[in-house]
């Protein structure tokens, strides 16, 4: 049966979406600008045509102070302060990731040239001898631009989100004062911003590269696609030395502020006199927002490579079906639109008035998305695919129904959603789990510590089945590229994924801003209260990306098995077993780097702030100036100095354990690095958020149980306090980081297959 979307519509559907996207994210900034930071001399006109930002509300306004232009003008100061401060964090790490990036275009170059000695002439066809395919040289020249495109759009998605972040969270404060509802509808739209830029970026230039590679390649659809690979590459690689670098500045900031700030001289979190507060908001921006961008847009665009791939070598590609071909990048389209309905829930169909209402429109957010979703991927499955097709399954080609696969990509969307809400339970003080962890704290830090590392372990255990089954489930159905569909399920609603996670970083800036701009204590638990939502949201977007990461590393995984021309991996032979059990220690080795620079960071800056404190006259009476820019300059050396290590042991091990000892044990490493490191990234993010909020739950004193913990300063709330420095590095750094070793190191291995299956193995060709 022919497929009933035509490629001439194909081609239109897919940009149109991603423009659509575009120009959705562009329309919700622009509403975000019309809230004003600049002083206004005089109060704009109340009447029947005042705009939706609140202004008819006049009488509050005057009540909560809202004409006070020295608030406003503190709050512009202090956003400048974030802004410029994240700019030129980000600015000194690109220069650092550029040379890098310049360097391995180089050896992507040199290693696949090298495949056939650099020669011009073209090859018989990996899996159909029968037919020519382009030369391997041609292979290293695309796989390197595409690399180099990867790599400057996870950049750009990055950079684009920390900008709107630091644009947005002094107008998320100033909202605050009109009530709880006009702040939440500005972080969240500024989330959107950044949400629909990264997913929509992402779809235009990936599509751009096949139309453009396709005008060489032509019929050689094997060599195309396996090409486009180094488009994931390109972003993963970018996105480790952001979600690194971003997560040791950010909690080298966070620790060093509350260690000095919170325990010693106790004073509030985000007191203008604490010199490291500056930079505790800056790392939010750097981390939370520009790591994390880069991040999912490193999972996305390494499961539509995944997809691709082991889609150009089944009937699709043989057939050159360009419509089948191209579902990977008609999902994410059907996601953007899909995404765009869904935001318009939060902002403009339901109004948020009372604080306990954040959290639940957040949680709809992702519940609608899914649902619209489901109906989706069913419309695009019945309109891009043919009723049956086969899919290459090591050797042998399965015969796949279009339902079958409709189901592959709806188990993956909706084991996101089961992760996501596990997270939530795990880590939100509304439940028991935190609760207990809180309540631990009468004793002291010990119990806080033993609660909460128990709780990050069990909460692993769900997210694995979720992730069990859905594997069983999409192998069963459609192999390799069932796995591949399945992760892109459950990345087809990244705009809105991004969205509520990037809504967590702008609230906490907010409340940042409301404490150091000398704000009434209403306005600060409106934030607060922003925050704490945030913070569960930020913990359910690891737990999308840790899990998207396994399937996406699997399905990489399949592929590089695929290309290297390996029948079985057996567990059994020695060469496998030793790379098992070498990579099951990689995601510890890794964490533990990462969180020692943490410490190490922190030092440095627990010891500037005790510094500050005790050798400038007046900083604690508030008469007297902290040096903020000292405190940005030590976070931000230490985080470039410490990034390189963690870094250079995820790009390398592919490279040396292929080169030295074949794709066998290569292929062992990568798979003992899936299985150990999805285990530990849930555990640790999970331990991490659940201290956090176990704090926040003491600090809220929203109920009986939580006042009886309290107030702020009391010894539970000091137990909290160490409890959750303990987890900021756990959460921010080496948890969310852990999800782009398994990636990168997969989709490394696929680029670099034809090397390694050429050339790789010396040490056992020697002995």
């Amino acid at each position: 049966m022919a497929v009933l979307l035509s490629t001439l519509a194909t081609e239109i559907v897919i940009p149109v979406a991603a423009v659509i996207g575009i120009v959705f994210s562009l329309v919700q900034w622009f509403i975000v600008s019309r809230v004003k930071v600049t002083p206004e001399r005089h109060a704009p006109p109340a009447g029947p045509n005042s705009n939706k930002n609140g202004f008819n509300d006049y009488l509050i306004e005057e009540e909560e102070g809202l004409h006070d232009q020295n608030v406003v003008a503190k709050c512009a100061e202090i956003q400048n302060a974030i802004s410029e401060g994240a700019t030129s964090f980000l600015f000194t790490e690109y220069q650092y990731v550029g040379v890098f990036m310049v360097v391995f275009a180089i050896l992507i170059f040199l290693f696949l040239g090298s495949v056939e000695g650099f020669s011009t002439k073209s090859q018989p066809c990996t899996y159909d001898a029968q037919r020519t395919c382009k030369p391997a040289l041609a292979t290293a020249v695309f796989s390197t631009v595409a690399f180099v495109l990867g790599g400057v759009t996870s950049i750009l998605s990055g950079f684009l989100g920390m900008k709107i972040a630091t644009y947005a969270n002094a107008r998320t404060t100033l909202e605050a004062r009109k009530g709880v509802g006009k702040a939440f509808i500005v972080a969240f739209r500024s989330g959107a911003v950044m949400g629909f830029l990264l997913a929509a970026n992402g779809l235009l230039v990936l599509y751009i590269t096949i139309n453009v590679f396709k005008v060489y390649y032509g019929d050689d659809w094997e060599g195309l696609f396996e090409s486009i690979t180094g488009y994931g590459l390109g972003g993963s690689a970018m996105a480790l030395f952001g979600r690194v670098g971003g997560g040791i500045y950010t909690k080298a900031a966070d620790v060093g502020a509350d260690l000095v700030g919170k325990v010693e001289r106790n004073i509030p979190e985000d007191d203008p006199r604490n010199p490291a507060v500056i930079a505790d908001n800056v790392g939010d921006n750097v981390g939370d927002i520009a790591g994390m961008g880069s991040d999912l847009f490193g999972s996305y665009a390494e499961s539509s490579c995944a997809a691709l791939v082991v889609a150009s070598i089944s009937s699709f590609g043989i057939n050159h079906e360009f419509t089948s071909m191209l579902y990977p990048l008609l999902i994410s389209s059907m996601g953007i639109l899909i995404c765009l309905i869904t935001t318009l829930f939060a902002t403009d169909f339901f109004e948020i008035k009372a604080v306990k209402e954040i959290e639940p429109a957040l949680k709809k957010q992702l519940i609608i998305s899914t649902v619209l979703m489901t109906v989706g991927i069913a419309i695009i499955s019945w309109i891009a695919l043919p009723s049956s097709f086969t899919i290459y399954n090591f050797g042998v080609q399965k015969v796949v129904k279009n339902w079958q696969l409709f189901l592959c990509v709806a188990v993956g969307l909706w084991a996101g959603l089961i992760i996501g809400f596990v997270t939530e339970y795990y880590t939100s003080n509304a439940y028991s789990p935190v609760q207990d962890v809180a309540d631990s704290c009468r004793t002291g830090a010990a119990t806080n510590v033993i609660f909460g590392l128990a709780l990050g372990y069990k909460s692993v255990i769900i997210p694995i089945f979720a992730i069990a089954v859905s594997i069983f489930v999409s192998f069963s159905f459609a192999a390799m590229y069932g796995i591949a569909v399945a992760a892109l399920g459950m990345l087809s609603t990244i705009a809105t994924g991004l969205a509520i996670d990037a809504y967590g970083p702008i609230s906490d800036n907010a409340g940042g801003i409301a404490e150091m701009a000398g704000m009434s204590h209403r306005i600060r638990e409106r934030t607060d209260a922003l925050d704490a939502a945030g913070n569960t949201t930020a913990a359910i977007g690891k737990g999308f990306a840790i899990g998207s990461a396994a399937l996406v590393s699997l399905a990489l995984f399949g592929a590089f098995v695929s290309r290297a021309a390996i029948s079985t991996v057996d567990v059994l032979t020695p060469k496998v077993f030793i790379g098992l059990i070498v990579g099951a220690m990689l995601p510890y080795w890794f964490s533990a780097m990462t969180m020692k620079s943490v410490g190490s960071a922190a030092l440095k800056m627990v010891e500037e702030v005790r510094r500050q404190f005790n050798t400038i006259p007046g900083l604690m009476e508030g008469t007297a100036k902290p040096d903020y820019a000292t405190c940005v300059k030590i976070s931000t050396d230490a985080s470039i100095k410490e990034m390189i290590p963690p870094g250079a042991l995820v790009i390398l091990t592919p490279l040396i354990v292929g080169t030295l000892f074949g794709v066998e044990t290569l292929s062992g490493v990568l798979a003992g690095s899936l299985v150990s490191g999805v285990q530990v990234a849930i555990s640790a993010s999970n331990t991490g958020g659940a201290w956090d909020n176990a704090k926040k739950y003491i600090e809220a004193g929203a109920s009986e149980h939580a006042r009886t913990l309290g107030p702020k300063g009391s010894d539970p709330h000091k137990a909290a306090v160490i409890g959750d420095t303990i987890g900021d590095p756990l959460k921010d750094t080496s948890g969310p980081s852990l999800n782009i070793l398994i990636k990168l190191m997969a989709v490394e291995s696929l680029v670099f297959a034809p090397f390694f299956a050429t050339h790789g193995g010396l040490l056992f060709k020697i002995f």
